[in-house]
């Protein structure tokens, strides 16, 4: 108990210092041989019009404040020689009657028949003489205060039991700090044995949310805030208690309690005033939840399908859900701005000021993207899942953002490109016009105008049919795209199935090596020959070798 011990030393020894300075006082030097008379004090030609104010101090209370100039006399040396009367007035002692006296310049004020001072129209806030009037009333009955104070400061009787009040007031704070800190000891010990016994509610799938130690070191710091707070609301009002038992230092206690409940009842002024507004904006925002909860649903219900709209499709549905949730919250913080407390603040106001230069300097290309992303998503140029190429880039798309768009290639690369940057670009979209799901599957192979268009045809059908993951239902697909001066050019279009778990680029390998590998089965040259000169045959497929195989006449197919 050695903060016990120490507590108790520092308390006696600001009992010695509260009980010796009124002592000190009464033994204090007589100043008047110093202090120049009232009359002596001539005035001080091209004295300034506004002097500083001056008080009148005694026994540390207030008794009144001068501001004007009383026959020349600055404010401040009057307020200095009326606390030199007023103490020797005190220390004369005597029966110390406070008489108020009014004249035609202001109100003199006299002790035992003796001018302590006189209060002036100047003197008061309204520089008025009923103000002035007013002022010295108020000060007649602070001095007579301090008379009272005085003489009580002289009484034994009233110190000792200043003093008896003060030490029983410190054991009981004692005695208070002490049951608050066993109340903590067994509070933390309850909470640290809930906090091991229900460890395990704190996981989520296996995954440890909150670790138990720190959790345990957050309760104890809490009850350790707790209870100094409380300690030290308890040394605070001992200590406002203790000095208001003592004549010269009541003021400092008084002081001490009425800055503790001016600040606790602005507080609870400042919560009762706020409570409309709180319900205000607590209205607008329950609302606003009400309205997000109503759209939520109908939009859930939209992309399951089971409401249709002619004006929204269901696989913008979550999108706009979002859009529309995000807007009413926007409004619902605008119309509940103005009752949240401190609303009309300097720091509020900065605050907002700081938030819009911010955007507005570094958000353009943010807001840039959010629309391209908007733009894609509303104009529905692709879908997740959906096999595309952006520029130079192909695969599919994995995730449609609102500020970049993800694309898995066939390479096992994942691509981020920007939203603006699809929109600039020009984009192909290999699955929006298969048959079902899936996506588009195209080659191009240029071979000699010696080999039969229709084995040609029948070959890159047949190489299509034998790829893994290619859908015979819709059938592949054979175009002469162009008849170039020295070769045609076919372009074979199939489908590939989604449901394989090969990309693109391992069915397109797959084909071409298909190709390659029927094509030499049936000695068909893949190449591109260019004219150098005329042959020494001509170039012609005979008709008996328009169906080579596997190529079949109409009649047999």
């Amino acid at each position: 108990m050695a903060w016990v011990t120490r507590l108790l030393g520092g308390a006696l020894c600001l009992l010695w210092g509260l009980t010796a300075g009124p002592q000190a006082f009464a033994q204090a030097p007589d100043a008047s041989a110093s202090s120049p008379p009232l009359t002596s004090l001539a005035v001080q030609p091209g004295a300034a019009l506004h002097q500083p104010p001056g008080r009148v101090v005694v026994m540390n209370r207030e008794i009144v404040t001068v501001r004007g100039s009383l026959f020349g006399i600055p404010a401040v040396v009057r307020a200095a020689e009326s606390e030199e009367r007023i103490r020797r007035a005190l220390r004369r002692g005597g029966e110390l009657k406070v008489e108020t006296t009014n004249v035609a310049e202001g109100v003199l004020v006299r002790l035992d028949g003796a001018l302590m001072f006189a209060v002036v129209p100047e003197d008061s806030e309204e520089r008025t003489l009923a103000g002035a009037q007013a002022s010295a009333d108020a000060a007649a009955q602070m001095l007579q205060r301090v008379i009272d104070e005085s003489r009580e400061s002289r009484n034994l009787k009233s110190l000792l039991t200043a003093v008896a009040i003060t030490l029983g007031a410190g054991a009981v704070m004692l005695g208070l700090t002490w049951l608050l800190r066993k109340a903590r000891q067994r509070i933390q010990a309850w909470l640290t044995g809930q906090t091991l016994a229900h460890a395990d509610r704190l996981r989520v799938g296996g995954v440890e949310l909150v670790r138990r130690e720190g959790l345990i070191r957050f309760e104890q710091w809490l009850l350790n805030t707790v209870f100094w707070g409380l300690a030290l609301l308890l040394v605070y009002e001992w200590l406002s208690l203790s000095l208001a038992q003592f004549p010269f230092t009541r003021p400092w206690g008084e002081q001490l309690n009425d800055f503790l409940f001016g600040l606790l009842s602005r507080f609870v002024l400042a919560i009762v005033h706020a409570i409309p507004d709180l319900l205000a904006a607590a209205m607008i925002f329950w609302l606003a939840w009400a309205l997000t909860r109503v759209l939520r649903s109908f939009f859930l219900k939209v992309g399951a399908g089971q409401v249709r709209l002619s004006w929204l499709d269901a696989d913008v549905a979550s999108i706009t859900s979002k859009l529309c949730i995000g807007a009413v919250w926007l409004f619902a913080i605008a119309m509940a701005y103005p009752y949240l407390p401190g609303s009309d603040t300097e720091a509020f106001r900065g605050l907002s000021v700081l938030i819009g230069l911010m955007l507005s300097l570094g958000a353009s290309n943010l807001v840039g993207q959010l629309a391209s992303g908007l733009i894609l998503t509303y104009t529905r140029t692709f879908h997740v899942g959906e096999y595309v190429r952006v520029d130079n880039n192909e695969g599919t798309v994995t995730n449609l953002g609102a500020f970049t768009t993800r694309i898995r290639t066939g390479m096992g690369e994942e691509l981020t490109i920007s939203n603006s940057q699809v929109l600039g670009a020009v984009t192909r979209n290999y699955s929006r016009s298969v048959k079902g799901k899936g996506f588009i599957v195209d080659t191009t192979v240029t071979i000699g105008y010696d080999a039969p268009w229709r084995q040609v045809n029948a070959l890159l059908v047949e190489a299509a049919r034998r790829t893994p993951g290619v859908l015979a239902d819709p059938p592949p697909h054979v175009f002469q795209v162009a008849l170039s001066d020295f070769y045609p050019e076919y372009r074979l279009v199939c489908q590939a199935v989604p449901s394989e778990p090969r990309p693109r680029a391992e069915v397109m390998s797959l084909l071409h090596a298909n190709i390659q590998d029927l094509f030499n089965e049936h000695g068909v040259q893949i190449m591109s020959p260019h004219y150098l000169g005329d042959p020494a045959t001509a170039k012609l497929v005979p008709r008996e070798q328009w169906y080579a195989t596997p190529a079949k006449p109409p009649s047999q197919e």
